[in-house]
């Protein structure tokens, strides 16, 4: 063999594919329903969108960005998620100057270098939605509705939903403080890694996954407790819009997102057995994530779900069906003037939207029956010597195994009108 595919990727063969298509089309579909848009970013940036955006301390900055200098000396990130792009694209087209809120949502792929694992891939796919424009918590509430009656629809169970609020610059200079202090006499004990942020970002030891540290931060004091009255109203009434809808959630006073641009709201949807972490995504706000990206003081408000990890939980709890190809029609031809009768009758079938195929292997009639069925088609259609000769051809039903005879002058139309219904 040349080669393999590069650590932390994956191939998604034919019917892994038909999985992700049905997750895309209900993507399709729920967006459309809530009123977003579709929007296609490139999947490399400026790196200095990530480190300004996402922020220089955070690990995905520091450890997991794929960065590299192109033939200008460029400076180019492939994009490890896909809020700063959306937001660059908001800023670069000005949407800000449409009427306000600016809906927003993409699919697409992600690249982080980290340690591949089961649910973790150096590539992963995510799904996002952003809203630009508003503060009200009606639209945090609406952006974790949809999360949640996205993971319903694909028929997820056991979901948890986690809420929190960070609160604004204000609230966390108080909380840095108080939390820098407690930290203090118990600086040795915290990891490396946490050891750099207790001066640089604070915040960011809650979400530690060492042991040590989440035991140390166990009893720190929380964010939630230092929230101004603003941001303490604004997170009651995201909790209130989501009771007055029947949505489940538990307040979380220990978590905290990954990424420096999220204030008040913070969001992850929790489930287990799917390997390193149990979150399948999250979000939250982050109104002033725009302005430090070089546009006008604008919020917004939003999430990314990865992929990978929801449909990992679909296998895990059932929810993937192997499907074949299922195939109108299967053209079995015995013969080589039976074989350029058959390739003129596919493509016309093909060109009305039926779903056609025939062997190119000469196989036996045996062995061509066999295909069809692999492939799933419900009707075959037999034209050999003796059909030509009579011109006609044998049309059998896989399932009920009827036979009949279809004249070669108005096969097209015959066949068309058995598998759609439709006359030509």
């Amino acid at each position: 063999m040349l080669t393999t595919r590069p650590r932390g990727t994956n191939d998604l063969l034919p019917q892994e594919v038909q999985v992700w298509r049905e997750v895309e089309r209900v993507v399709h579909e729920i967006c459309s329903e809530y009123g977003y848009q579709e929007i296609r970013t490139p999947i490399f940036e400026h790196t200095e969108l990530f480190q300004r955006g996402v922020g220089e301390t955070t690990d995905i900055v520091e450890k997991e960005m794929y960065t590299f200098t192109d033939r200008s000396d460029r400076n180019i990130t492939l994009r490890p998620e896909g809020t700063a792009p959306t937001v660059r694209a908001f800023l670069e087209h000005k949407l800000y100057a449409d009427a306000q809120p600016t809906k927003l949502y993409y699919m697409g792929p992600m690249f982080r270098y980290g340690r591949p694992q089961k649910g973790r891939f150096r590539q992963f796919h995510q799904f996002g939605v952003e809203v630009f424009g508003s503060k009200d918590p009606a639209v945090d509430a609406e952006v974790i509705t949809l999360a949640m009656d996205f993971y319903q629809r694909l028929g997820l169970r056991g979901l948890e939903l986690h809420i929190n609020s960070v609160g604004c610059p204000k609230c966390r200079a108080e909380h840095r403080e108080k939390l820098q202090q407690f930290l203090e006499p118990r600086a040795e004990d915290l990891c490396e890694t946490c050891r750099g942020r207790r001066e640089r970002n604070p915040l960011r030891i809650f979400d530690c996954k060492s042991p040590v540290c989440r035991e140390i931060v166990k009893d720190a004091p929380t964010i939630t407790a230092s929230l101004c009255d603003q941001c303490a109203k604004h997170f009651a009434q995201v909790q209130e819009y989501l009771r007055s809808i029947d949505i489940p959630f538990m307040v979380d006073e220990g978590m905290v997102r990954g990424l420096d641009y999220y204030t008040n709201t913070a969001f992850e949807i929790i489930v287990e057995g799917i390997g390193a972490q149990s979150s399948i995504g999250g979000g939250g706000r982050y109104d002033g994530l725009v302005e430090e990206c070089g546009g006008p003081a604008i919020p917004g408000v939003g999430f990314g779900l990865g992929l990978e990890r929801i449909i990992a939980t679909m296998k895990q709890q059932g929810l993937v069906e192997q499907k074949q190809q299922n195939l109108d029609v299967f053209i079995v031809a015995l013969g080589e003037e039976a074989n350029r009768k058959a390739f003129t009758i596919l493509n016309e079938l093909r060109r009305k939207h039926v779903k056609a195929d025939h062997d190119v292997m000469g196989r036996s009639l045996k062995a061509q029956l066999k295909q069809a069925n692999r492939l799933g088609a419900k009707y075959v259609l037999i034209i050999g010597e003796a059909e030509l000769e009579k011109n006609v051809a044998v049309w059998k039903d896989m399932v009920s195994g009827e036979q009949s005879e279809i004249k070669l002058d108005s096969i097209v139309s015959t066949v068309v009108e058995k598998v759609t219904g439709r006359k030509e």
